[in-house]
């Protein structure tokens, strides 16, 4: 991978909001669901999400900053060793220095190298392998309700893993070890999480909104009304006399919040005229005769 600066687009004193708004736009551009044509756009999709990892967590970034860590995250050592090759530190805060004794004791089984014992050079560990990128869809019921969800991965073999509170649509799970095999170890697993729909209720931000028909006689004489929720149908209290486009709360029954508790559930009440026509003409005179009835009562 090349500098993760570069691939994402932005600068090296670029903040925390930048960096998030470069991986986004490039995300939806590359996604694998948009170029499935496109071999190339999903090595794209996986190097920018490497990036974003990388560059996404202060220390890490600030790892790499020093060139204490390559793009890789895996330690990096600077300076020269006697053979001409780059891969030892030669001092400084944190490094390793180089014992030329030491070294020449060991390839030639001699001791005329510096008296008394110095520090061993520190091999970088090996690169792990590559991570690899799946989506997954979560319905709107487990989302809300932060459900375990099981994913089947490229090797045929099925995880479960939980869902973030304050879930939102294009957030990413980590799954460690679940990725390419390297001389290191496993990548891990990259899952983009995508939102389902539900065919009665919307999400507005922590919280749940649907419009719910009631009867005329319900909105005038009030009572109990059946809601759907992600947790299973309640019933709610319709107080007499409502209007339409009242809005009344169901507390706790939203989406998980970040900080672990629940929105609420918004239930507008939309008064729904019978369908049919003999039911409404009757209602029609009932309500004109009440109108005549007030009337002569002035």
């Amino acid at each position: 991978m090349a500098d993760p600066y570069s691939i994402l687009g932005v600068s090296k004193g670029a903040d925390e909001k930048a960096i998030k708004t470069a991986y986004r736009k490039l995300a939806k551009e590359l996604h694998p669901d948009k170029n499935k044509d496109n071999p190339k756009a999903s090595e794209r999709f996986s190097e920018i999400t490497q990036a974003y990892d990388l560059l996404s967590d202060p220390k890490k970034r600030g790892q790499f900053d020093r060139g204490e860590i390559d793009d890789n995250g895996q330690p990096r050592f600077t300076g020269g060793n006697p053979f001409g090759g780059g891969g030892y530190s030669q001092g400084g805060p944190g490094s390793a220095g180089i014992d030329l004794g030491d070294i020449f004791d060991g390839l030639f089984g001699g001791g005329g190298g510096r008296p008394g014992p110095g520090p061993r050079p520190q091999q970088a560990p090996p690169p792990k392998g590559a991570n690899i990128a799946y989506e997954h869809l979560v319905s709107f019921t487990d989302a809300a309700t932060l459900a375990p969800q099981r994913i089947t991965l490229g090797d045929g073999k099925t995880v479960e893993f939980k869902l973030p509170p304050g879930l939102v649509a294009g957030q990413q799970i980590r799954i460690p070890g679940r990725g390419q095999p390297g001389p290191g170890g496993n990548g891990d697993a990259m899952v983009t999480l995508k939102l389902g729909k539900h065919p009665d209720l919307t999400r507005d931000g922590d919280h749940i909104r649907i419009d719910l028909p009631i009867s005329i006689k319900e909105a005038v004489d009030g009572g109990k009304v059946k809601v759907p929720t992600v947790d299973g149908a309640v019933m709610l209290t319709v107080p007499p006399l409502t209007n339409s486009g009242a809005v009344l709360r169901i507390k706790g029954r939203g989406f998980t919040t970040k900080s672990g508790g629940r929105g609420d559930q918004l239930v507008s009440l939309m008064i729904h005229l019978p369908s049919d026509p003999v039911e409404l003409a009757r209602l029609a005179g009932v309500l004109s005769d009440s109108s005549v009835q007030d009337n002569l009562s002035v």
